[in-house]
């Protein structure tokens, strides 16, 4: 079957946009959320104004039921106008295509909720409350303001109505997620979705580069590493003894400015990994009011003190401590690599040997200082997605130069060197069975999934109870909601 690419990113791009807006922009009252009974009316009261009158009149009617959940007439116009107000665009995407994807997304999130998919009402309070922290961020702080804006009588309402709404988005997620999770391909489906392609309807891939990267980092003498771990041990000491604050020493002496001001305060949480991985085991494994020794990871030497157990979740507090390099340590990781950079360019050893024996950075030294894309975890980089710096650092590069020794500094003010080197380039290109496997190999597992998913749509539209209403009948929807 042809790759409709064209289609697959419209889709997909028109969904997100649909997620973006529902999850961080408020669509009205309990959009999509009522228990609806077996029967309903073409057209029916679903809000009732009393501000003017005693007597309740229809100023909204129901557009579709989708097993549970409803849309009204509207929640279009909404949504149109909530994506405009986000910054995203529908332009040609007409009411019929934008009302079909609500369906979709109602449709998923009651069959999610008929197969028991786990989903965490905590963590959807925490998301709302953070919204609501971004929404007073437009209004100066001014809950009164938001009240107004989304017309809503109280604080309460307007949590609990958010809090519908994205439980309606996540059930939808894990429902999509679901349904695809153990959808595999195999080689030989990859090699038969390239062949099915017709030549000229072959996708273009843009130019990419390989690079590698020897680092030199400054190192911290023992004598340092000593006067840290002992000014840890020394806080831990004054609190069990002498009462003292953590969270106190923490807003004065930690270097972790993310959690300074907040006392060194962090949650985690077992199921979603947050911290790296040595920060994690030491606060996993102490009791409620106990502090650790001192731990090292690679940011610098830690102390923690677990302060409260809840379920999944660990409220901690910590200090980071980062030992201090001397001017003479990063001078000498210079001149280090200034060596190293010699050797390579008078042809004393080569780029890839050099990396093995002396670069500091352990994830890319044994595989010859190779730079792995994050993104698509093989060697290329794409020049158009490049991370900014890094092409800033290697966009002059002639093949088979080194460049020269280049500093750089994280947040932490942390120091290294390196030097890189562009080990392969590929200009842009119609898609290569070869050389693109990886990225060809996506492309047809994304057409399966798309294929899975608009299976399990099929099937569960005929199985389940859907009613469309006034003019939305003459829409010419993509999936059977008419039930034809």
């Amino acid at each position: 079957m042809p790759l409709k690419i064209n289609n697959l990113k419209f889709i997909n791009n028109l969904k997100h946009i649909w997620v973006f807006s529902m999850t961080f922009l408020f669509v009205g009252v309990m959009t999509g959320q009522e228990i609806i009974e077996d029967e309903v009316p073409e057209q029916v009261v679903t809000k009732v104004d009393t501000t003017k009158t005693q007597n309740a009149r229809k100023i909204d009617g129901v557009a579709a039921v989708v097993g549970n959940y409803i849309v009204l007439d509207s929640d279009i116009k909404k949504e149109r106008e909530q994506v405009k107000a986000a910054g995203g665009s529908l332009e040609g995407v007409d009411d019929c295509e934008l009302f079909g994807l609500m369906l979709e997304r109602k449709l998923y999130a009651h069959h999610a909720i008929q197969d028991s998919l786990p989903v965490s009402d905590a963590e959807i309070r925490k998301n709302v409350d953070y919204q609501i922290e971004q929404f007073l961020q437009q209004t100066n702080g001014s809950m009164e303001k938001l009240l107004e804006f989304y017309n809503k009588e109280d604080e309460k309402s307007f949590r609990d109505d958010m809090f519908e709404i994205n439980k309606a988005n996540e059930l939808a997620n894990k429902m999509q997620a679901h349904i695809v999770e153990e959808v595999e391909i195999t080689p030989e489906e990859v090699r038969t979705f390239f062949n099915s392609l017709p030549e000229d309807e072959r996708p273009t891939f843009g130019a990419e580069l390989k690079v590698a990267q020897i680092v030199a980092e400054p190192q911290v003498s023992e004598e340092e590493k000593q006067k840290i771990i002992d000014r840890l041990k020394g806080f831990k000491k004054d609190i069990v003894e002498n009462g003292a604050s953590f969270r106190s020493k923490a807003v004065l002496y930690s270097d972790d400015p993310g959690s300074a001001s907040k006392g060194g305060k962090y949650t985690l949480n077992k199921k979603k990994p947050k911290m790296v991985k040595e920060f994690r085991q030491v606060a996993f494994s102490l009791e409620e009011g106990q502090i650790s020794e001192p731990f090292k990871t690679d940011y610098g030497y830690h102390i923690i003190m677990l302060e409260k157990i809840r379920g999944q979740e660990y409220d901690v507090a910590h200090i980071l401590l980062i030992p201090k390099v001397s001017q003479k340590a990063i001078d000498e990781a210079k001149e280090r690599l200034e060596k190293v950079r010699k050797r390579i360019i008078d042809g004393d050893i080569s780029f890839a040997e050099a990396a093995k024996e002396v670069s500091d950075e352990k994830e890319t030294k044994n595989d010859g200082g190779q730079l792995i894309n994050p993104t698509t975890q093989d060697y290329n980089f794409e020049l158009t997605r490049m991370d900014p710096e890094l092409y800033a650092q290697i966009q002059n590069l002639k093949d088979d130069e080194v460049s020269l020794v280049l500093k750089e500094e994280d947040r932490t003010g942390k120091v290294k060197f390196k030097i890189l080197k562009v080990t392969d380039r590929i200009d842009e290109h119609k898609a290569d069975y070869g050389r693109d496997y990886l990225k060809i190999k996506e492309l047809a597992l994304d057409q399966k999934k798309i294929k899975a998913i608009e299976e399990w749509q099929d099937e569960h539209i005929l199985d389940t109870y859907i009613k469309i209403s006034g003019e939305f009948r003459n829409c010419d929807f993509t999936g059977n909601w008419l039930k034809k």
